[in-house]
């Protein structure tokens, strides 16, 4: 079955991705090609073309259409929505029936827009509405390799829902135990921080994950917007996504209105501006951060402890939340759990890949394991050329680029690595990446300020040489997609030091050989010549960016920012 999966049915994050009879074929988010962040409100089309090109297909070679948005869920939820907020709000809980068949009819002209864009006529192929979390739930499970897991999927919301607790079961059907609805959402409630704290919500929360350990969670009392208990948990939202006439605003001379209601401001401050780690701003970053950690806690320990313990404690986890790679580690260390699987493409795009898995497993297709995300575009040695030539920039062919990258890495050099097909989900992974070493005392601050221009305390992640990564991380636990953290262990520590947090965790990705044979190329002959068995890897972009697809865009980048080292396919390429 060719089952064609279209992701960002909610605005953001659209992506594509194709299955063939169950194999993962190709699968990139739009934004890649466009050259906007999230890429709001735009279809997935150019990924889609991509994804059928890559397959040799045509679209009139696609028989289903995979989409994560149901009516029928939503039509089914929206009673219980407007239960939630009657009392409150109650203009919203009428919405909820007044613009019902406006909100379907929405989503459905945005399918068909992309459609049409791809070029697929939609009288002829099937559509398949997918319910938004079973998407998210199909992303993580059906791809985990297991025959039996406890599925937790947390996201902002899709058709009301915000969080789905559920069983995968031997015969590959997922179970639903528990649900909430908007406006209990965990995901919203984390993003309607993260604007506070002045980044962008559904982009900024990983920043808040990475400011929480600069502060004290003790120093700020939350409980006001968030508790829990009884298996159960409530977002006060009176102080989040208010009307237009109760929203709070930044101060100063760039004014913007906030989602938060101004009674949010009485109890936390003004919200935080600039880029510098203040107070109080660490310690609200570090409550809320806290709170997310212990909410999932007790929904795994209400909902989840019966199926854990049936299925081996294996435990598959998605939806936007799970991109907060803390979180995932204080699951991955719960007695109850013995085996995580984090969808790595966790937030909205993975929802495309959610879609066409579940569609496909429903016609009877065996859904082959994620063994990578190696999955976009790639490009040869030749146009590779060609764009150099063009660019008017010096290069050289190099017929053991591996060996020289490692040897300039090994000499505190920071190299820009572009070679084979782009990763698919938000984080580099050896193939759209800048790479360098973590030995070298202020390495993090120099490719912060003067390579990606962003905040000089964000942390990088390190590419762990799968021979060193017990050692590194102290555990056995397969870690391939810098999705879960780990207590870097002191024996390492100091090797790799500029890729190690504040609070002493590292998110690794331990290379796979089979999967990435030049990426592990570079890492083994480093650690030959250096003794250190990682390298930083950071994503081959600049702040606000989209990650670089195309040859094209590595030379400006390459052109716009500090970098002195270039290695594109077989060329390398330097400034001096």
């Amino acid at each position: 079955m060719i089952v064609l999966g279209l992701g960002g049915a909610f605005g953001h994050d659209p992506s594509a991705a194709l299955l063939v009879d169950g194999r993962r074929v190709a699968a990139a988010e739009e934004e890649r090609f466009r050259r906007v962040k999230h890429a709001h409100g735009i279809p997935a089309s150019q990924a889609a073309r991509f994804c059928l090109k890559q397959a040799g297909l045509t679209p009139d070679d696609v028989q289903i259409v995979a989409f994560p948005f149901s009516a029928a869920t939503q039509e089914r939820q929206r009673s219980r929505y407007a239960a939630r907020v009657r009392s409150h709000n109650p203009v919203r809980a009428v919405r909820a029936f007044t613009e019902h068949n406006r909100k379907i009819a929405k989503k459905r002209a945005y399918l068909e827009r992309t459609l049409r864009e791809i070029g697929i006529d939609s009288r002829r192929v099937r559509v398949e509405e997918i319910d938004h979390h079973l998407a998210h739930a199909s992303s993580a499970f059906h791809l985990s390799g297991w025959d039996s897991a406890a599925i937790l999927s947390l996201d902002g919301a899709g058709e009301y829902t915000t969080t789905l607790i559920a069983e995968g079961r031997a015969d590959g059907s997922i179970r639903e135990i528990a649900t909430f609805v908007e406006p209990d959402s965990l995901g919203n409630y984390f993003a309607g921080i993260t604007e506070f704290l002045g980044f962008l919500p559904n982009d900024g929360e990983f920043k808040v994950m990475g400011m929480a350990p600069y502060g004290d969670p003790s120093k700020v009392d939350m409980s006001f917007a968030l508790t829990w208990g009884g298996g159960s948990y409530r977002v006060e939202d009176g102080y989040f996504w208010a009307p237009w006439w109760r929203r709070a605003s930044t101060a100063g001379g760039e004014a913007k209105s906030l989602n938060c209601d101004r009674r949010l401001l009485e109890k936390l401050g003004p919200p935080r501006r600039g880029d510098d780690m203040l107070e109080p701003y660490i310690h609200i970053a570090a409550a809320v951060q806290k709170q997310l950690e212990e909410v999932v806690v007790h929904l795994l320990e209400h909902h989840l402890s019966d199926v854990l313990k049936q299925c081996g404690g294996r435990l598959c986890v998605a939806g936007g939340c799970a991109l907060n790679v803390k979180m995932n580690q204080v699951l991955l260390n719960h007695p109850l759990v013995s085996e995580i699987f984090v969808q790595p493409v966790a937030n909205d795009a993975g929802t495309s890949l959610g879609a066409a898995t579940f569609a496909a497993w429903r016609e009877g297709d065996r859904i082959e394991p994620m063994r990578h995300l190696y999955l976009g575009p790639e490009f040869t040695n030749e146009e590779i050329e060609l764009a150099l030539r063009h660019s008017g920039l010096p290069h050289a062919r190099s017929d053991a680029i591996e060996n020289c990258v490692a040897e300039m890495l090994a000499n505190g050099q920071v190299v820009a690595w572009f070679q084979g097909r782009m990763e698919f989900g938000p984080r580099s992974l050896g193939n759209r990446s800048i790479l360098a070493n973590p030995s070298y005392k202020g390495m993090a601050d120099e490719i912060n300020v003067q390579i990606k221009f962003r905040e000089k305390w964000r942390p990088f992640c390190p590419s762990v040489h799968p021979d060193h990564a017990e050692e590194v991380l102290g555990s056995r636990h397969p870690s391939p997609y810098m999705i879960l953290a780990f207590n870097a262990c002191a024996a390492s520590r100091n090797k790799i030091a500029e890729a190690v947090h504040i609070d002493g965790t590292i998110r690794p990705q331990v290379i796979d050989r089979a999967a990435n044979p030049r990426y592990f190329q570079v890492i083994n002959r480093f650690h030959e010549m250096t003794g250190v068995p990682a390298l930083i890897n950071t994503s081959l972009n600049r702040r606000g960016e989209p990650m670089i697809c195309r040859p094209e865009e590595a030379i400006a980048m390459f052109l716009g920012s500090g970098l002195q080292h270039l290695a594109m396919g077989d060329y390398l390429v330097g400034k001096s």
